[in-house]
Order: C-alpha cells, then structure tokens, then sequence
C-alpha cells in the first residue's frame, strides 16, 4: 500500500533538510551552491531550506563571500549552540553508584563534564538530575547509558537493581518532551570504538569486572547487534559448564580467569568473526591477553583469529559511543534509513 503523498512529500522535505543540516555540520561555513553540491538538492531547494533554518536559529548568516565581480554569494553556518544534548552513562563499582555525565553543543563539542558519587541511584534521582541540566542548558536530547539489558526502553536484568524493570525512556521522554535514548553500556562502548579507532567493520567488546558478570558489545558490517530482545552480547550466560555465580567466583582467580575469558572469545569467534576484539575491566590484566590468545589457539584456526587488544580505560570511548547514538537520535530517521541503505 501507497503512503498517502502528503506524508511522502512531508517525509521527503524532513530527509532534504537533514541533508542541508549535515553538510553544513562538516563544512566551516556554506553559499547555497556549495550545500547545494554537497546534497544534490537544487540551489532553490536548498535556499528555501536555509531561509527557514535561518528563522529558527539553527542556521546562521556570515559575512558575504568575496566577489570578484556581480552580486556576493550569501555564506551560512551551522548554529552548533542551537541546542545542546546530556549524555549521561550509570556505573557500580564497590557497591557505589557512579553517575558519569557530558553536555555538548550540536557538534558534540564538550560545554561541561563532571563525575557524581550516590549510594543509591533511582528514577527520581535521574529525574532530578536531568531537570537540572535542562534549566541550565537547552536539551533538545538526553542519551543515558546503562549497565544492563535495555528492551524498548524498559530496563531488565541490570547490575545496578533499583533500575531493574524500570520505563525509563519513555518516562522521561514523556515528562520532558525530548529525545531520550537508553541503551546498554557495552553496545554504546562497541559503537565509541568503532567510530573513534575506525578500524574494521566488525569489532566485539567484551568486558570483565570486579564482583560484574561479564558482557559484550558486538558491531557486524558496521552495526550494532542487539538481537531480537536486545540481549546480545550477554556473554555470562554462555554454557561454561557451571552455575553463574561459580562462574563469577572463578572469573576472580587468575588461573581460572584466562580459560574462561578465552572461551568467551572463542563462542564470539566461531559465531561472529570480527576483525577485532578488546578486553578490558578490572579483573582482565594486559599481560594476559598473549594467554587469552594461545588459548583460542588451541580450538580456533590462526587465520580466523582476530586482533586482540586491551584497552584498561574506556571513559573516552563509552561516551563516544553514547554521544553519537544521542546526536543520531536528533537526525530523521528516513535519513539514517536512506544512509544505511
């Protein structure tokens, strides 16, 4: 069945403005002839786009380009303190609640950063806290990381229990009437090393942490694989042969650590075969990453051996992944749709 035209024409003039947006995102300023190469839209098209940008405030007018003759070509930019995003990512370690948090402007330009400590961390405190940052700042979207499953915004199985089955997206989307995103914190950390070391298109980060069970995020032909329930990746509920919280107890001795890290990669191995994998988390030490990889050794071919790194800190990368999942969620979807396709 045919969509009705007024809603192809509408979603049509959403994906032209998009465009118009984007190139003006990667370029120091724009005339409505560059933009329009830059899009394959008519100059018309992309003039008509750019006067109602310009009302808005998104856009702005600059100083004329320089003429070598006949009338100067009108140059714009992108308005990137239009508006601003909070990503926000949630962490437990020894029993306390970290509340890790970035603000940016529209081309994810750091305006503030900080780290708060709670012993306890609930939907009324979230509420509180993104209510602070939005008087304080013009929030178009929030993007939160979490370190448990995520399904349709409902938070399930989760280290941190007071989240537990909780409707946070919608919740809040609701009450503030923005772009909100929840997602996993080992798929948001897989995405900020896919985009930050641009290596390869299939990357698998699996992490091992203090009193944690393990997970993973996997990234195959440049996406993101959540699974049907978004449960991908939860790699503590492979068949190791043994109750989860003797797997638990043994991932904190290191003779038992290293064959069972490495039977880990090696499911993700002979299921996925990515071109990377890195370990981090506390309980995974460099020097063990050349036993982790002998122990592949043993089950799976070299050649189909990925590289294995470590990397001990992902603060950078975690909120890479969560800010450009946040700035994504602004951006049409009929455009993100026609990018993939």
């Amino acid at each position: 069945m045919n969509k009705p035209l007024s809603n192809s024409t509408a979603a049509l003039k959403k994906i032209n403005i998009e465009l118009v947006k984007t190139s003006l995102k990667n370029l120091e300023y724009g005339t409505k002839s560059s933009i329009s190469q830059a899009t394959g839209l008519s100059v018309a098209t992309c003039g008509n786009i750019l006067k109602e940008l310009l009302v808005t405030g998104e856009v702005l007018e600059v100083s004329h380009e320089e003429s070598s003759g006949g009338r100067p070509a009108r140059r714009f930019r992108y308005n990137e303190n239009y508006g601003f995003i909070g990503c926000i990512y949630i962490s437990l370690k020894n029993d306390i609640r970290w509340v890790n948090y970035r603000v940016t402007n529209l081309r994810g330009e750091k305006i503030e950063e900080d780290i708060i400590t709670l012993d306890h961390i609930t939907y009324e405190e979230i509420d509180v806290f993104i209510d602070q940052l939005i008087k304080k700042y013009n929030i178009l979207a929030i993007g939160i990381g979490i370190p448990g499953v995520v399904y349709e915004g409902v938070i399930g199985i989760c280290d941190i229990p007071e989240l537990a089955n909780i409707n946070l997206g919608e919740r809040l989307k609701e009450k503030y009437k923005i772009e909100v995103t929840i997602e996993n914190n080992m798929n948001l950390t897989v995405y900020g090393i896919y985009k930050h070391h641009k290596k390869g298109t299939s990357v698998a980060v699996v992490t091992f942490i203090e009193n944690s069970f393990p997970g993973s995020g996997i990234i195959v032909d440049g996406n993101i694989l959540k699974g049907s329930t978004k449960f991908a990746g939860e790699v503590s509920f492979l068949p190791f042969d043994m109750s989860r919280e003797d797997q638990l107890k043994n991932l904190h001795k290191k003779e038992r650590f290293i064959p069972l890290a490495a039977k880990t990669l090696i499911s993700i191995i002979a299921i996925i075969n990515p071109q990377i994998i890195v370990l981090t988390g506390g309980l995974c030490k460099p020097e063990y990453v050349d036993d982790i990889y002998n122990n592949c050794l043993q089950i799976i071919p070299k050649e189909h051996i990925p590289n294995i790194s470590y990397i001990e800190d992902i603060h950078n990368d975690y909120m890479q992944g969560l800010l450009s999942t946040t700035l994504e969620s602004l951006a049409y979807r009929g455009t993100l749709m026609l990018k993939q396709n």
